[in-house]
């Protein structure tokens, strides 16, 4: 089995970490605390003192941190160690930090993927996680066996090193939104007295729904025709002094949504009224 070394031990870094050591990947594992390297040294990876050792010690290195400056401030004392190794990030950061990411590595020798892990770290390892990959297709193929065992749902984007940070933010900025409207759902039903866990098979089947008709949403951005409606947007514009009113009714603070209030109403003055939601896009290009 193939060697590599996990660099940041936070909650999902360890969970990468676990996963190669559990598939029977020798396993080096370095964090600034060394002490969360324990239970990781208890399943059988290696603990290295120092960043030099632990990148030396194997030809994948996949560095977890918060951002790109993070794993570049960590890596800096053992750049001279990277030539010849694949350096795979998995953090957070726009596409910009990323290509700037890919060209320090190659100048000082190491082969370059970006990646994504899109699920929570207790579904590292799962066979539908998915992890998607940009950058040096010779790397991505070369070490594609080691890096499935974080996910039986590994994808390779394309060669040009920003793509996986493109889609992380483009779809990561799904998240806060519908977490919001969970939240806000939530806060209603518990100030009737109700329990917020008595929301989630509704909510669910719901977000299930809007999964179902993101194809079509899609096909009508990419022809960029509008004009058969599914869901219109003067039917969204009609129920919006109702939405305002909720936070007077339940108690609740709806302010959040006042964004997405105006957006609509800019698309009906612009004259999208008749046509489907998802010509709101035209809203928020700026160019």
């Amino acid at each position: 089995m193939s060697a590599v070394t996990v660099l940041g031990l936070g909650s999902m870094g360890a969970a990468l970490a676990g996963a190669f050591a559990g598939a029977g990947h020798r396993t080096t594992v370095w964090n600034r605390t060394a002490a969360k390297a324990a239970p990781l040294v208890a399943r059988g990876a290696a603990h290295a003192a120092g960043v030099v050792d632990a990148v030396a010690a194997s030809p994948l290195v996949v560095a977890c941190l918060t951002t790109y400056t993070a794993t570049r401030e960590a890596l800096e004392p053992a750049a001279g160690a990277l030539a010849g190794r694949t350096l795979v990030t998995l953090n957070s950061g726009a596409p910009a930090s990323a290509r700037d990411m890919a060209a320090w590595a190659a100048g000082h020798g190491a082969g370059f993927l970006d990646g994504a892990v899109k699920n929570v770290p207790a579904a590292v390892g799962g066979p539908d996680t998915l992890l998607y990959y940009s950058g040096d297709k010779a790397a991505f193929d070369e070490h594609e066996a080691t890096l499935r065992a974080l996910g039986g749902d590994t994808v390779h984007l394309g060669a040009e090193p920003d793509l996986a940070a493109l889609y992380e933010t483009a779809v990561g900025g799904i998240l806060l939104p519908a977490l919001l409207g969970f939240l806000q759902g939530a806060a209603l039903v518990t100030a009737r007295g109700l329990e917020a866990r008595t929301l989630v098979p509704y909510s669910v089947k719901w977000l299930e729904m809007i999964g179902s008709v993101l194809p079509a949403l899609a096909e009508e951005i990419d022809t960029g025709d509008y004009t058969e409606p599914a869901s219109a947007i003067e039917l969204f514009h009609a129920s919006l002094d109702e939405e305002r009113r909720l936070g007077d009714e339940a108690p609740v603070d709806v302010s959040w949504q006042a964004p997405m209030h105006d957006l609509i109403e800019r698309a009906v003055a612009a004259g999208h009224g008749e046509h489907s939601i998802s010509a709101l896009i035209e809203m928020i290009r700026t160019g």
